[in-house]
């Protein structure tokens, strides 16, 4: 670890709650059409819909309610009501006014490593969402830089580097996802945790182990504070 410069951390679900809040609004939703068909037919249809509108709306909240909205329109065939319309905008809307419930061990862990690295944060979602929680949460004054990034493939973590003007080597990430915190950066020739959280959008699973002499996985978060003893 003598030659890690950066440690960029994942926000949603590494820092704080977040798939647990999406989970609940999906929740609402299927009550809200479980006329027309049943719950896991619904949640099939809209986490397809979902992964179809990744490459035009992106991650984050804008996009979900968005994706809800078609799901509805098509699961009714277009016989959805406004007032179910409303609804579903107002799910969205309420995702947004979350509370920020910080992870066990967070500010320890960026407590201990703030001032003897550069810490960063490397997430996906919605900018303004992002910016919001982040500010909210009380954990921006750790942190060097914030990175919202379009998507995790590892383009997108070779930009960061080279923004940070240092090597693949001397880049360490902690996050909850092995497809996006974990395999695009041990591709580049980085160091990744996996930090792993106790639910994960079906987007984001992968179904085989993950081996690197760069990987470690822990169960919490201030377990990473070994690999940089002073």
């Amino acid at each position: 670890m003598k030659n890690i410069k950066v440690i960029a951390f994942d926000a949603d679900d590494t820092l704080f709650v977040n798939e647990t809040y999406f989970a609940e609004t999906e929740e609402k939703f299927c009550s809200l059409m479980s006329d027309y068909l049943s719950h896991q037919g619904i949640s099939k249809e809209l986490f397809k819909i979902e992964i179809d509108n990744l490459k035009v709306y992106g991650y984050g909240i804008k996009g979900y309610i968005l994706s809800m909205i078609e799901a509805a329109m098509k699961i009714s065939n277009n016989t959805i009501s406004i007032e179910a319309i409303e609804r579903i905008i107002q799910y969205g809307k309420e995702l947004t006014e979350k509370p920020i419930v910080l992870l066990e061990g967070v500010e320890e862990t960026l407590q201990a490593l703030h001032g003897r690295y550069k810490l960063v944060v490397a997430t996906k979602g919605d900018l303004l969402d992002q910016r919001r929680k982040l500010h909210n949460s009380g954990l921006g004054k750790y942190f060097h830089h914030i990175e919202v990034m379009s998507d995790k493939q590892e383009i997108d973590y070779s930009d960061l580097i080279k923004r940070l003007e240092i090597q693949p080597e001397e880049f360490f990430m902690i996050g909850n996802s092995l497809k996006s915190d974990v395999l695009p950066v041990l591709s580049i020739g980085g160091h990744a945790v996996h930090i792993p959280f106790h639910t994960t959008w079906e987007h984001e699973k992968i179904n085989h182990k993950v081996e690197h002499k760069n990987f470690r996985s822990f169960e919490k978060i201030t377990d990473v504070l070994s690999q940089f003893k002073q």
